[in-house]
């Protein structure tokens, strides 16, 4: 699956202290558009996890070409990640919005959630988005790459 390209986002979430949780993301997919229902697959042990177990609400932030450093971030362990981005809370729930870094982000509850060997599936009824156009980032071959379309398509 590492030769499979997909796109890149950071889920987010706020854990018991109101404190943001963040974790780099590429296993992730639209399920259905009624009702609008988002899945991603995060780390059983994650500390983003908990906090969506105890909020019940996540954000999926989907980042644009340029944001590379913080997929990087958030995927490694780095003290105080929302330090090093600018964020908001977004929706009823404040879940963590990168604001300079995605170019779409969508305000999910959590509508099931199931436990798969190390990683657990999180199915997110979507609450709310925002978007603007911009060129995703890409993962695979284990290196960052960027949307590139093709001229006169």
């Amino acid at each position: 699956m590492s030769a499979f390209p997909t796109g890149v986002a950071v889920v987010t979430s706020i854990d018991e202290n109101a404190e943001p949780r963040g974790a780099t993301c590429s296993s992730l997919c639209s399920v259905t558009l009624t009702p609008p229902t988002l899945l991603v697959c995060l780390t059983t042990r994650s500390s983003t996890l908990a906090a969506i177990r105890d909020s019940g609400r996540f954000g999926v932030n989907l980042l644009h070409a340029r944001a590379r450093r913080v997929a990087e971030i958030f995927s490694t362990p780095v003290d105080d990640r929302f330090g090093q981005v600018p964020w908001k809370r977004l929706g009823q729930g404040g879940v963590p919005w990168l604001i300079r870094d995605a170019f779409a982000v969508a305000d999910c509850r959590v509508a099931g959630l199931s436990a798969v060997g190390s990683h657990t599936i999180v199915l997110g009824r979507v609450a709310g988005t925002h978007s603007s156009p911009a060129v995703p980032l890409l993962y695979g071959l284990r290196q960052f790459s960027r949307w590139i379309p093709e001229e006169g398509a």
